[in-house]
């Protein structure tokens, strides 16, 4: 793939919490073509219920330097295995504002093309290093866990994870729960 070769995600996430997560989170991809991208570039999807940017609809407004593609762990609403979502780790990152970057019908929220395409110049942009992340990925459509019952809260999948990972000082991706009925 070309140098300016870039990942290009429709998502309903803020730059400030992708930022916090070290990257774009959840992404259904193919890893190795994911890999080979020099650059992501994240473009504002303006019509999810559960997004929290404020960019106009099908604008980019992010673009990062990859530097790893990881399993991020399963959604809480399904049975898929950590490997069927990705985070896009980023070392640098940087704040762009380029109108309709989104093609008109494309459906699937993971596309592949470079950065000239895109009308972004990886030279002109104020590239700042991505701090340590503060949060790990959560998931879009995560749910609260179920009311407590007999004195024990209940947990959603996620939460149990995140908490087993702090008790044992491994990532939450690290952690596989399985349950059996």
């Amino acid at each position: 793939m070309p140098d300016n070769s870039a990942i290009v995600l429709f998502t309903a996430k803020s730059a400030d919490r992708i930022i916090r997560e070290g990257g774009t989170s959840s992404w259904r991809l193919d890893r190795n073509n994911a890999r080979r991208c020099t650059y992501a570039v994240c473009v504002r999807n303006a019509h999810a219920d559960w997004g929290d940017g404020n960019e106009q609809h099908h604008d980019a407004f992010l673009v990062g330097k990859v530097s790893a593609v990881v399993p991020t762990g399963a959604t809480p609403d399904n049975n898929e295995s950590p490997k069927d979502r990705y985070l896009i780790v980023f070392s640098e990152y940087a704040h762009v504002a380029v109108p309709d970057s989104w093609p008109k019908g494309y459906r699937n929220p993971v596309r592949y093309s470079t950065l000239e395409e895109i009308g972004i110049d990886p030279a002109k942009l104020e590239w700042k290093p991505m701090p340590e992340a503060t949060e790990g990925p959560s998931d879009e459509d995560e749910t609260p866990a179920p009311a407590a019952k007999g004195g024990i809260e209940a947990l959603t999948i996620i939460q149990a994870k995140k908490g087993l990972a702090l008790t044992f000082g491994v990532s939450p991706e690290a952690v596989e729960i399985v349950i059996r009925g």
